[in-house]
């Protein structure tokens, strides 16, 4: 019998590891609604916090993730495969087995103090989100915030967490200087399938206040409608978009679904048990834009797909974007780096004006 999931919950079970010989077998209390896997969180020190990336398809080659895992519990995250390596799953693992980086200002500050460090953009939560539940009790977001701050550091934001709400003190500080901008995501406006779908993430109200707030305070704010899920969220673009202009965003772009390693497994077990009678049809149109495959890896195809049904996205896209006068992008290039002072530097006085 297929299990239905668990309230509050994503992933539907404890889906293996691709680097784990063993079997998992599912505990049978996980197949009863309403007993979720309590959240755990757990310290991860680490030596090198910035993480660098080549990829031709991402507007930025730096980025930081203070937590790796993510109790928003999103059962598309990309970022799923990650707690392979961890020799954890990345079904429900990866969103109850949360691990924060305590010392991850002080390991930013070594990066910058290095000689040969050159200054540029550097983006916080491209895989996990830095303003998920944790981070209200942790604050290892804000007190990086402060430190790009204080160091004249530019910063870009991604997420779909409404806490960052509680750092528009610092990020209007930073928008002064022209060291700050935020992408917030939002998939869909349909309460019903938010719940599903993203369960542990604010309602789509409270994210698109956010965009108000960051707009009103000169945060310069795109939208990221990520993912576009075939059969469920498509019909959704223009909507979400047009709402978001309201909200003041500069800028949109948008991700199709992407399903590497085990997040094929993850996902189309949540189609079948929550969404049974559109499974077939989310993953038959999922298969015509990537070539006949669940998913296509290869830079150019992975975010956008190809074939008819792409097009379709993506012109329907182009069009709601120029109706609105926005632009297809994210304003992170667009950052200051020439205020940047290295940390210990003679003019580090001047970063206390």
């Amino acid at each position: 019998m297929l299990a239905k999931g668990h309230r509050g919950r994503g992933a539907i079970s404890r889906t293996s590891s691709r680097f784990d010989k063993r079997s998992v077998e599912q505990d049978p209390g996980e197949t009863v609604p309403g007993n979720a896997p309590d959240t755990v969180l757990r310290e991860m020190a680490t030596k090198k916090i910035i993480s660098h990336n080549s990829s031709p398809d991402i507007p930025f080659d730096r980025s930081i993730n203070p937590y790796q895992g993510c109790e928003h519990g999103c059962v598309y995250c990309y970022a799923r495969p990650s707690h392979s390596y961890l020799d954890l799953s990345p079904g429900l693992d990866f969103e109850t087995q949360i691990f924060y980086k305590p010392n991850a200002v002080q390991s930013l500050l070594c990066e910058w103090e290095k000689p040969g460090y050159a200054c540029q953009p550097i983006v916080i939560g491209s895989n996990t989100d830095p303003y998920q539940p944790a981070e209200k009790k942790l604050e290892i977001t804000r007190r990086l915030l402060e430190t790009f701050l204080l160091y004249r550091h530019p910063v870009s934001l991604i997420s779909k967490g409404g806490l960052m709400s509680r750092d528009l003190d610092l990020l209007a500080a930073l928008a002064k200087r022209n060291l700050v901008s935020v992408a917030i995501s939002i998939p869909t406006m349909n309460s019903e399938l938010k719940r599903i779908l993203e369960p542990r993430v604010p309602a789509a109200e409270v994210r698109f206040r956010l965009m108000r707030e960051l707009a009103d305070i000169g945060v310069p704010v795109s939208l990221l409608l990520a993912p576009v899920i075939p059969a469920l969220n498509d019909t959704e673009i223009e909507a979400i978009v047009e709402r978001s202009t309201a909200c003041g965003i500069s800028h949109a772009s948008w991700i199709l679904l992407r399903l590497p390693h085990e997040l094929k497994q993850i996902f189309t077990e949540w189609l079948e048990a929550r969404l049974p009678d559109r499974a077939a049809h989310v993953m038959s149109l999922m298969r015509q834009a990537s070539g006949g495959r669940d998913y296509d890896n290869r830079f150019g195809v992975r975010q956008r797909g190809k074939g008819p049904y792409a097009d379709m996205l993506a012109n329907r896209f182009n069009a709601i974007c120029r109706k609105m006068n926005l632009e297809q992008s994210r304003p992170v290039q667009h950052l200051d780096c020439s205020q940047f002072l290295r940390p210990g530097h003679k003019q580090m006085a001047l970063a206390l004006d």
